[in-house]
C-alpha cells in the first residue's frame, strides 16, 4: 500500500550516542549550504576548538529550525520558560560572516 510510509532503520553508534558538549554554535552559509560549527569554550582558556561540524542544505536547515522551535515549545509547556542568561558576550571573530 502506498498509504504506509517507508520506515528507515537508523543505527546509533555507542561513541556517537555519548554526544559532544557544546556551549557555542557558529552558523555560516553559502548559496547552497549551511554550516553549523559546535564549539566548547572553557573559561580561562584562550583557545577553543570546533568539536563537531554539520553541513546542511538550506531546506534541511529550515526543517531543523522548525523542529527545534517545536521542541522548545513543548519543553517550555512541560517545564516553564527557558530563561536566557546575561553571560558576557563571546567575541565571534571566526571568519567572514555568512560564508561557508
Amino acid at each position: 500500500m502506498k498509504d504506509q510510509q517507508e520506515q528507515i532503520n537508523i543505527e546509533l553508534d555507542e561513541t556517537i550516542a555519548e554526544g559532544i558538549y557544546s556551549n557555542l554554535a557558529i552558523i555560516n552559509h553559502s548559496a547552497s549550504e549551511f554550516v553549523l560549527d559546535f564549539v566548547n569554550i572553557m573559561p580561562g582558556l584562550p583557545k577553543a576548538k570546533v568539536k563537531s561540524r554539520i553541513v546542511l542544505t538550506p531546506q534541511h536547515a529550515k526543517r531543523l529550525l522548525k523542529a527545534i522551535g517545536e521542541n522548545i515549545h513543548r519543553f517550555e509547556l512541560a517545564h516553564g520558560e527557558i530563561k536566557e542568561t546575561d553571560n558576557a558576550p563571546i567575541p565571534l571573530n571566526f571568519g567572514p560572516p555568512g560564508q561557508a
